[in-house]
């Protein structure tokens, strides 16, 4: 196994390399904003610079809080590049973006095609929970339900939905699923999962997967990635994908409008959708591809085996920001007025 990763590493830098040529004499940087955890982003951005002669910069932070910034930064963009960032929260900030279709839009799954114009798809991530199998010992987890229970009171790990995507991601999935379709009934299970929370929301997405991880919590709810990276060295960390139903949402990378570095943005977002970076992403990252001819394996659950719920974005654009304000209200109450899990 460790001989296959060797080999993809290197015909992954070696394909790279052979696909442009290093410009010489670059002072300039390519400003790429990502939500996205170091150990994701570090192989990608070393080997884009060294087969490019593209320098580039990142600023990690949530998602959130990066649109804000973007936002507020109006001609003079606070970066040129968004990498990350779920479909759901992006699209209401469209406007933000420009227009551009990469070279190898032909090669993405039919239903995750670019036709906004700014949001090009990267991955595809289905939301899971995160088991940390020694701190749940014989209590089983097998979807939302099971989140109620009083044994688990304290020990879940749940990040922001203002702050984090997965979070978002998860909220709208628990809607959906718990709401039998119609997210207006979906809010009890809300309520009741949120004082299960017992007064713990942490602040980003990191935490979780990282909690559970190291035992601070018995459960997280997360993306698959997250989850994934732990799971495949460590025989006690689980994924399970949810009973009552999984959403799955692609992420993308999107450039921003009035950027200056233009032609290396869009050079970015080549790279990130060839086939060489999404075999590796798969491979190696413990990602979906969003590409018709890279296959997802691992740890990674096909969507067959699955229940997969689908998703009205439009819809969700709308009620998205209220949504994650309702879940706050309902946090924060909790905390000033402790309720018990089934009251």
């Amino acid at each position: 196994m460790k001989r296959f990763v060797w080999i993809l590493l290197v015909l992954f830098v070696i394909g790279m390399n052979g696909c442009t040529k290093k410009s010489e004499g670059r002072n300039n940087e390519l400003v790429v904003c990502s939500p996205h955890p170091v150990e994701f982003i570090k192989p990608l951005i070393e080997n884009f610079e060294n087969s490019t002669g593209i320098s580039v910069r990142i600023i990690q932070g949530g998602t959130g809080e990066i649109l804000e910034r973007i936002a507020a930064s109006g001609d003079s963009p606070y970066c040129d590049v968004l990498w990350g960032g779920s479909y759901s929260n992006v699209l209401p900030a469209l406007n933000l973006f420009v227009d551009y279709h990469s070279s190898n839009e032909e090669f993405i799954q039919e239903e995750y095609k670019n036709r906004e114009g700014p949001l090009t798809r990267f991955s595809d991530i289905p939301s899971v929970l995160m088991l940390n199998r020694k701190l749940l010992g014989d209590c089983v987890v097998e979807g939302y339900a099971d989140l109620l229970k009083p044994e688990l009171k304290g020990k879940i790990a749940f990040s922001d939905p203002e702050k984090s995507s997965s979070a978002t991601e998860h909220l709208i999935n628990m809607l959906y699923a718990m709401g039998g379709g119609d997210t207006s009934s979906g809010w009890e299970y809300v309520r009741q999962f949120s004082a299960n929370l017992h007064g713990r929301l942490l602040s980003s997405s990191a935490q979780v997967y990282k909690g559970v991880s190291e035992g601070k919590f018995a459960v997280g709810l997360t993306f698959e990635e997250g989850g994934a990276n732990y799971a495949v060295s460590d025989d006690t960390i689980e994924l399970i994908y949810m009973k009552e139903g999984v959403v799955f949402t692609p992420d993308g990378v999107y450039i921003v409008k009035n950027t200056k570095q233009l032609e290396d943005a869009q050079k970015f977002v080549d790279y990130l959708t060839g086939k060489s970076v999404q075999v590796y992403m798969s491979e190696i990252l413990n990602r979906r591809s969003v590409r018709v001819d890279v296959s997802s394996k691992g740890k990674m659950l096909p969507k067959t085996s699955m229940k997969i719920i689908p998703l009205d974005y439009s819809y969700i654009a709308v009620e998205k920001k209220r949504w994650v304000e309702e879940f706050n209200t309902i946090f924060i109450t909790g905390v000033l007025s402790p309720l018990s899990v089934g009251q």
